[in-house]
């Protein structure tokens, strides 16, 4: 029987020094014993997880840290979150993750508010893409509820269309700044164009639209072909998160995908089923869990200082101190996919802290889990793929 593995991720729990903090980061002024503890008997270490040629997204950095190269099998966040929900594309069609968000004049004056329109819940997010849906539907497009503020639309036969190459930028890159560039890319479909301003006036007028007033399509591409994890592990695995994004990259590699009811991907999650699911999925046969916290991400896009410092509190507390505890002699790893610093409220490039702690490593010897003293450490893995292979090498 092989070792049992936790892998733990905060989702952008990475930051840059901020002087309102003494010039510390988020990680550095948390309260976080036994991540220290643990760093401290392990290895630490940073790695690459978005390669040179491709954008820091969640997307592209957790399909290199479940161990698949990006620039090989990655088509779009789109294609990964319909993987999730099990959605079967047909090979020419094209899928979009759509954002439920908050723009101030959709149009070439407009300006990005809100990624999430409020961060609006999922009840109510799925009255209003049915909304849309049924006023708004066509032979070309399909639009799918999701999860909160993410959700899909399906372009039929969009694979060989020109909307298949548009560069639109996340909506969580562009907060408070002008949507012009975008715009002027829907605007040369008009098709596309004209489903969007059919949204928006839907929105307009429905009583349970709140903060939202428009759609934002981004992240295309064709359906999400990966290798199964079993096959290049070896392990019986799962992953538990609550965004579509972890499950449909989760889903794509035969993964057991662990749904929490609760888990809302801010900082109210629940941690404890989260904790619970992942405890019984490796008493019952499992052997690797991937447990995703996305808190820490949310509140780096919202600029929130405090709220990242204690999202990271909890996750050392609420996530990694139980499960440690309650598999001692497990293998964890564990570390961000991307920072999200709060000066720009956005994903960023620089390389990840991580740890391994395991019995029979050599002990670090560092004072505290950081982005300081992992990079200190002198340990880099470049690519972000090859930090799994390299973990469960290291534990034999």
């Amino acid at each position: 029987m092989s070792q049992k593995f936790l892998f733990l991720l905060a989702d952008g729990m990475g930051d840059w020094p901020i002087e309102s903090l003494s010039g510390k980061t988020p990680l550095e002024v948390a309260k976080t014993p036994v991540m220290d503890r643990l760093a401290k008997e392990g290895v630490v270490g940073t790695c690459a997880t978005i390669p040179e040629t491709m954008p820091p997204g969640s997307d592209v950095a957790n399909m290199a840290l479940l161990g698949f190269n990006p620039e090989t099998y990655h088509t779009g966040r789109g294609p990964i979150e319909a993987a999730a929900q099990g959605l079967e594309l047909k090979e020419d069609d094209v899928v979009w993750r759509t954002n439920l968000v908050t723009i101030d004049n959709f149009g070439p004056d407009g300006i990005m508010r809100d990624y999430s329109g409020g961060h609006i819940h999922t009840e109510t997010s799925r009255v209003l893409v049915n909304a849309v849906a049924n006023a708004c539907g066509s032979e070309t497009f399909e639009f799918i509820p999701g999860v909160q503020y993410r959700h899909l639309l399906v372009q039929k036969g969009g694979a060989s269309a020109p909307e298949a190459q548009f560069d639109i930028r996340p909506p969580h890159d562009i907060t408070d700044q002008p949507i012009d560039r975008d715009y002027a890319v829907y605007a040369q479909s008009p098709r596309l164009l004209a489903y969007l301003n059919c949204a928006a006036s839907v929105l307009a007028e429905h009583s349970d639209a709140g903060a939202v007033t428009n759609l934002w399509p981004w992240g295309q591409g064709k359906a999400l072909r990966l290798p199964q994890f079993a096959d290049l592990f070896g392990r019986r695995s799962a992953v538990i998160s609550a965004v579509d994004l972890i499950k449909g990259l989760g889903r794509a590699a035969g993964m057991d995908v662990i749904d929490i009811p609760g888990a809302t991907g801010l900082l109210d999650t629940n941690y404890q089923g989260k904790v619970d699911a992942a405890i019984s999925f490796l008493n019952g046969g499992g052997d690797f869990v991937f447990v995703h916290l996305e808190g820490p991400d949310e509140c780096g896009h919202g600029g929130q200082i405090e709220d990242k410092i204690e999202s990271i509190a909890r996750f050392d507390k609420l996530v990694a101190a139980p499960l440690s505890e309650a598999f001692p002699d497990a293998a964890v790893l564990v570390c961000c996919d991307h920072f999200t610093p709060i000066a720009v409220k956005t994903h960023t490039k620089d390389p990840v802290p991580f740890f391994l702690h395991a019995k029979g490593l050599p002990a670090s010897g560092v004072s505290a889990f950081t982005e300081r003293t992992a990079q200190e450490t002198g340990l880099h893995i470049d690519k972000g793929y090859e930090l799994l292979p390299y973990a469960f090498s290291q534990i034999g």
